[in-house]
C-alpha cells in the first residue's frame, strides 16, 4: 500500500511539470538603436495616443517603391529576397534576408528590388493614433 501510494505521488508530481523545459527556445536582438540605418538620431516618441501598426511588404523582382517618407519610427526585419534603399541624399543601404532596419524618419527615401526573387519585409511602425505612417511625394 505505501509503494502504491509513494507511486501516485512520484507521478502526481510529473503531471503538474511543463510540456517543456524551454529547451529549443531562445531570442536574439536584432538591433537595438537609437539612430537610423542613415546615423540620424531618432525624434522623440511624442505624448499622442499611440498606434502600432505593423505591414508585411512584398515587392516583385526588378521594381522600384515610390518615393515616400515616414513621419513616425520604424524598424523592419527583411524576411526574405535583397532591398537596396536609397534616400534623398543617395545614402544608400543593401539589405538581405535577415537584416534588420531601423528606417530614416522624415527623410524622403525609396527601396528597390534588383533581384530576380520576390522581397518580403515586415515592418513596425510606432505612430500616433489616427495619422499616416507613410507620406508619399
Amino acid at each position: 500500500m505505501k509503494k502504491t501510494i509513494m507511486i501516485i505521488l512520484v507521478f502526481s508530481v510529473f503531471a503538474f511539470l511543463p510540456a517543456s523545459d524551454g529547451e529549443g527556445i531562445s531570442a536574439e536582438v536584432l538591433v537595438r538603436s537609437t539612430t537610423s540605418w542613415d546615423g540620424a538620431t531618432l525624434p522623440r516618441y511624442g505624448m499622442s495616443a499611440a498606434e502600432i501598426t505593423i505591414l508585411r511588404i512584398s515587392v516583385p523582382p526588378h521594381t522600384d517603391l515610390f518615393w515616400h517618407k515616414h513621419p513616425v519610427i520604424n524598424a523592419g526585419v527583411l524576411i526574405s529576397g535583397e532591398l537596396t534603399v536609397i534616400s534623398e541624399k543617395r545614402d544608400t543601404l543593401y539589405l538581405k534576408a535577415g537584416d534588420p532596419i531601423v528606417e530614416v524618419v522624415h527623410t524622403w527615401h525609396y527601396g528597390r528590388n534588383e533581384g530576380d526573387e520576390p522581397v518580403d519585409i515586415i515592418v513596425f511602425y510606432a505612430g500616433k493614433k489616427n495619422k499616416p505612417i507613410t507620406l508619399h511625394k
